[in-house]
């Protein structure tokens, strides 16, 4: 009797022993990394060693595996020959096996790891010792067993030691910013600038850029007054100076060094030699990613370039604004000009010139147009399209319905697009 009681309380340790193994699994796998970090930095002992474990997944969870197995077996072996005693024969056998399932899975799976689950950060917390203690022993025999995996994958063309770490990364947190989104507690425009932020690295500078067609320039060969007077005209501090034709850029006249230059020069505007007053041009290829060229702005303390074609052709220009606004939207001050090109119409569609740029329509809007391949809307339905338009033509995609309105020459200037056909009407 009295080794049937003691049976019996090894069995009860067994299964809280296998629960224990079973939250920490479920705990750590599930814990807040970044809060980890945060605590680990104000002195948290037990959060430095959770990080220590998330660092070595694999072999955190092959050790947590690996003890608990053993467990289960133990209590397994021990409920049957427990019961065998009893029920002599392949009825005792069966009971056995039936009553360890229910214990393991209620006791030692289901009701542990929903307690985890629940608090995935305290509890990971609370069993980061004795877990780390669990992997320090079968540390050696699950490297072992690692590089068995290792070698057998590899033998279906997976090699584990390619997958990268950043990719998971931005899409970790890609998906906790749309998830807490539709969750309501991120607001749309929060979304956009935190999507915005990753979003840099996977974009180049053509997809931002000013068109050549709509940069306003400077021509370095007529006279100061007049230059002076269609600078102070323009709505921009810096403007390009060209001499001969527009592709020969010579430099960029900045307002301030302007103004410091027509001081000096006691009012005769006619005196002041404009291209000492500009600055070098720099240049850049349009394949530049706007994260490389965020970090040439701040790092040269330059915030304008000009981009340029394999072949050296001006292509467009890019400030730091049009960057920046990539991330916060547009930002508009006291010398902007009012943004044409949207105009919204009563039944629900809106008139759009074909230049207006697909991303600042997504923004205000609130839509998903494509902005991958091409950068404006007259270029998106081009491309769907797989022709140039005539006027009076209709087109559906993406869910809107794209109707052309104006055509000058090869270049759609004007359409109308309804909203997304799910919601119109």
């Amino acid at each position: 009797m009295i080794a049937i009681f003691l049976v019996g309380f090894l069995v009860l340790g067994l299964l809280c022993v296998s629960g224990l193994f079973s939250a920490a699994e479920t705990a750590l796998t599930a814990a807040s990394k970044p809060r980890m970090h945060q605590l680990e930095r104000d002195g948290d002992k037990a959060a430095r060693r959770v990080n220590l474990l998330i660092d070595d997944q694999e072999r955190m969870i092959g050790s947590v595996l690996l003890g608990n197995n053993v467990l289960n077996i133990l209590l397994s072996s021990l409920v049957t020959e427990l019961l065998a005693h009893s029920i002599p024969g392949a009825e005792g056998v069966a009971i056995a096996t039936g009553l360890v399932t229910v214990l393991v899975l209620v006791f030692a799976e289901v009701l542990p790891k929903t307690l985890a689950i629940g608090r995935p950060d305290e509890v990971a917390r609370g069993l980061s010792w004795p877990t780390l203690v669990v992997v320090r022993v079968f540390g050696p025999v699950i490297a072992a067993i690692q590089v068995c995996i290792r070698a057998v994958m590899k033998l279906f063309g997976v090699d584990l030691s390619d997958l990268s770490d950043a990719a998971f990364a931005q899409a970790e947190i890609r998906g906790a910013i749309d998830y807490h989104h539709d969750e309501g507690l991120v607001e749309s425009r929060d979304r956009r600038m935190l999507g915005g932020v990753l979003d840099l690295a996977d974009m180049d500078v053509s997809q931002v850029m000013v068109h050549r067609k709509n940069i306003v320039m400077l021509d370095a060969d007529e006279p100061a007054r007049m230059v002076v007077a269609q600078a102070l005209e323009a709505p921009y501090t810096r403007m390009p100076l060209y001499r001969g034709e527009t592709e020969n850029i010579v430099g960029v006249l900045h307002a301030k060094d302007l103004a410091r230059a027509m001081e000096a020069s006691g009012g005769d505007l006619d005196s002041i030699d404009i291209a000492k007053v500009a600055t070098e041009p720099w240049f850049i290829p349009d394949t530049t990613n706007l994260k490389d060229q965020l970090n040439a702005f701040l790092k040269q303390r330059n915030h304008f370039a000009l981009i340029v074609d394999e072949y050296g052709a001006l292509r467009g220009l890019v400030t730091l604004e049009d960057i920046l606004e990539e991330i916060v939207g547009e930002i508009e001050d006291e010398h902007d000009f009012v943004v044409e090109g949207v105009r919204r119409q009563a039944d629900g569609s809106v008139n759009l010139d074909g230049s207006v740029a697909i991303r600042d329509l997504n923004r205000a809007l609130d839509w998903d147009l494509p902005d991958d391949d091409w950068v404006t809307v007259a270029g998106l339905v081009i491309h769907e399209a797989q022709t140039i338009p005539e006027p009076g033509q209709t087109f559906i995609f993406h869910g809107h319905r794209f109707q052309v309105l104006r055509r000058q020459r090869n270049q759609i200037t004007a359409l109308r697009v309804s909203p997304p056909l799910e919601e119109a009407g």
